[in-house]
């Protein structure tokens, strides 16, 4: 049965969050401000948290940048995986995968539905590898980010979960 092995120490992993919208701010950000809530509270480390608007110019040069860093483990990104024009996060992080995680956004989905019904198929919630930092973009509502976080990321994000997590692959990530 999945758990939490109390045995171990807990590793902290440091956490990029962007805000993919054009109309939020640091004073309405509300998605972004649950992320980051959760983020600390689950005893991470936020590394940098930012606003970019819907431009895949823009949206791909702040994730390029953070992918480089190798003080940021993670991005978790909240808004634009809808279908609207505007709507480019999924592309954008799929082009810089080296490895995608299907089943993220597979899972998120099928949470999802238990809640909100067949409105899920509208989420283009997405998941991957790109070199050796996990990246995860949550659609923009408070619900789709508590959903993400307390039902996939969390336990994913803890070195303690047992079966297995993404924190103790870290190390791996960078093999050839």
């Amino acid at each position: 049965m999945p758990k939490i092995d109390e045995t171990r120490d807990f590793i902290p992993v440091n956490i990029a969050v962007l805000t993919i919208s054009d109309t939020r701010t640091f004073e309405n950000d509300k998605s972004g401000d649950t992320l980051a809530a959760r983020v600390e509270a689950a005893g991470h480390l936020i590394t940098e948290r930012k606003i970019v608007k819907d431009d895949k110019i823009s949206l791909t040069r702040q994730l390029q940048e953070w992918i480089a860093d190798e003080a940021i483990d993670v991005i978790i990104s909240t808004g634009g995986t809808g279908l609207t024009g505007r709507d480019i996060t999924p592309e954008c992080f799929e082009a810089l995968y080296t490895k995608a995680i299907p089943g993220f956004g597979e899972l998120f989905r099928m949470l999802s539905y238990k809640l909100i019904g067949t409105s899920t198929i509208q989420s283009r919630a997405t998941a991957g590898l790109a070199g050796t930092t996990l990246m995860f973009a949550l659609p923009g509502s408070p619900g789709a980010v508590k959903d993400a976080w307390d039902q996939i990321l969390i336990t994913q994000l803890d070195n303690r979960f047992r079966p297995c997590n993404f924190v103790e692959m870290m190390p791996r990530y960078g093999e050839k």
